[in-house]
């Protein structure tokens, strides 16, 4: 038996169904339990993603010797013993931050190389994505459909078949082991303008018509109604960008034949048993640029993640 609750006195409330009998209480019981099980398994989920992260900064406090001893194990291919995991440190140490800000110059020098690597790549393809998604998605010209569509194609090719054409040309153009030659092919990637051209193919016509009527141009509708409309495309496709890009390893390896040109993220991927402890240090050091980028474009980033799904 069904029965709905009704109030005159709080119209604009949410009606909550009243149940009777033991079909009912089941459908209570599921109502209530269902919330709670998805909460607990996408916690647990998180819990599991963080641990590496939580387990990296728990390292990088403890001396070397203890590190030393939680991982003898590893590279023994004749032995049952497994590593150690400790999630409090014996001692309290700094002396990995020190050896990796102080007494060891590379480090800091890799570290600039990723944003001297990084920085100008997300300008550049913010630019270039920006004027081409706008002309994708409002201008009219010949054959726009046809370029799109050779875009996608570009985008859907895997790193690997772009990487001999982008090394010949690199060749050609005299840019190898230079910054130039990865920063050049990122700015000019396509997945920025298919990002930005799905947010601004929703964009009501009616805006540019009427700034149109008024006497804007071209310029006054991309700076004045375009770009202020996608923010959120924005903030998502810089997130994305410096994640994509602040951990890149093949193109640095291939590219810049020059250790002093070499990001970061290329000394992170050639762990040595040796030093483990300041490549904990390192990697603390390295993801706090991710982790603070993330943190202040968070809103931003997850309303753009979900307006891009958007049919235009």
């Amino acid at each position: 038996m069904h029965r709905r609750a009704r109030s005159r006195f709080a119209p604009d409330r949410e009606v909550v169904p009243v149940f009777y009998g033991i079909g009912g209480e089941t459908f209570l019981i599921r109502h209530r339990i269902a919330p709670l099980a998805r909460t607990l398994l996408l916690a647990s989920v998180a819990v599991l993603m963080l641990l590496p992260v939580l387990s990296t900064v728990v390292n990088s406090f403890m001396t070397a010797t203890e590190i030393g001893g939680n991982y003898a194990s590893l590279g023994k291919t004749n032995t049952s013993e497994f590593v150690n995991l400790k999630w409090i440190p014996d001692w309290v140490s700094f002396k990995q931050y020190v050896q990796v800000l102080i007494a060891s110059p590379q480090f800091l020098h890799m570290f600039w190389n990723s944003v001297f690597l990084v920085v100008p790549i997300i300008i550049g393809q913010l630019l270039v994505s920006c004027l081409a998604a706008f002309a994708f998605a409002k201008l009219r010209f010949p054959g726009r459909g046809t370029l799109f569509f050779m875009y996608l194609i570009t985008m859907l090719m895997p790193f690997q078949v772009t990487l001999v054409p982008n090394y010949l040309m690199a060749d050609r153009l005299g840019l190898l082991n230079s910054h130039s030659s990865i920063v050049l092919p990122g700015i000019f990637a396509t997945f920025g303008v298919f990002l930005l051209r799905q947010f601004m193919s929703q964009i009501p016509a009616a805006y540019m018509e009427a700034a149109t009527i008024d006497g804007a141009g071209y310029i006054r509708l991309f700076v004045s109604i375009a770009l202020p409309m996608v923010k959120p495309g924005l903030a998502a496709l810089v997130v994305l960008l410096f994640a994509d890009y602040w951990n890149m390893v093949e193109q640095p390896l291939i590219f810049l034949q020059d250790a002093e040109l070499q990001p970061m993220s290329v000394f992170l991927s050639q762990v040595q048993k040796e030093a483990f402890g300041v490549t904990f240090a390192a990697s603390v050091l390295y993801m706090l640029p991710m982790v603070l980028l993330f943190l202040s474009a968070e809103r931003h980033f997850i309303e753009g993640i979900q307006l891009s799904g958007v049919k235009g």
